[in-house]
């Protein structure tokens, strides 16, 4: 259960039918109130972030995946082919273990481990404890991976410029459908593992299709970190940007 934002809460039984309602709809009520108001106080806080990580001319992206996507391969590849070309740092967020970090150790960036405990998503008082110690002098781009959850990392601003959508081929076409809001919001969608597209039967023009249908427009980008398919472009994308 997310200690924050509530998600994942079991529902309460009633006994007493002739009250139930009242109480459900006094909890509904206290619950929405809960919720606007950790919203309301993660905004502020992102705010900020985003303030401290412009007058650094810091270009934050916050990658957002259901878990084994690849968002920690595709950022060892990425970390790998930028280093020496552009001074990156990372923010990655996992409930427990420094795993993710050690993994991108060594790779020419500043690494920053978050463990969330019980939440299942990075908030932005987390991101602003980390900064000062991640972000070093001449840093141009801050690559924040959230914990692996397609639902609730979408609803909490860390002060990034912009979220990335991952989607691995394993999970199949329809993911945009299924959680609209994160492909709505996101300005980017990686499709990755397209080197088991073929092997799954994967429909790439289906999946486009899905996403066109949640967000008109979108740029997808097709790739595979392990083969290194697609990742050109993304590359020039990321060089773009600074």
């Amino acid at each position: 259960m997310c200690t924050e934002c509530g998600c994942g809460e079991a529902n309460e039984t009633h006994h007493d039918h002739g009250h139930s309602h009242t109480h459900d709809h006094d909890h509904a009520h206290r619950v929405v109130e809960v919720t606007q108001n950790v919203l309301a106080h993660n905004d502020h806080i992102a705010a900020h972030n985003r303030e401290w990580l412009a007058a650094r001319g810091v270009v934050a992206i916050n990658l957002i995946s259901s878990p084994g996507s690849g968002k920690t391969l595709l950022l060892e590849k990425t970390l790998e082919a930028l280093n020496g070309k552009i001074k990156c740092a990372v923010i990655t967020g996992d409930q427990q273990t420094d795993n993710d970090a050690r993994r991108l150790a060594g790779k020419g960036a500043k690494i920053c481990q978050i463990e969330t405990k019980t939440s299942c998503h990075l908030n932005a008082e987390q991101v602003a404890t980390a900064l000062p110690e991640t972000v070093e002098d001449g840093t141009q781009l801050l690559f924040i991976e959230n914990v692996g959850n397609m639902v609730c990392p979408t609803a909490f601003d860390l002060g990034e410029h912009f979220k990335v959508a991952l989607l691995s081929t394993p999970e199949g076409e329809d993911k945009p459908v299924k959680y609209p809001v994160l492909f709505a919001t996101a300005k980017l969608a990686l499709l990755t593992k397209m080197d088991l597209a073929e092997a799954l039967g994967w429909d790439l023009k289906a999946c486009r299709k899905y996403i066109q249908q949640v967000h008109p427009g979108m740029v997808t980008f097709g790739l595979s970190a392990k083969t290194g398919t697609g990742m050109e472009s993304w590359f020039n994308y990321l060089e773009s940007l600074v």
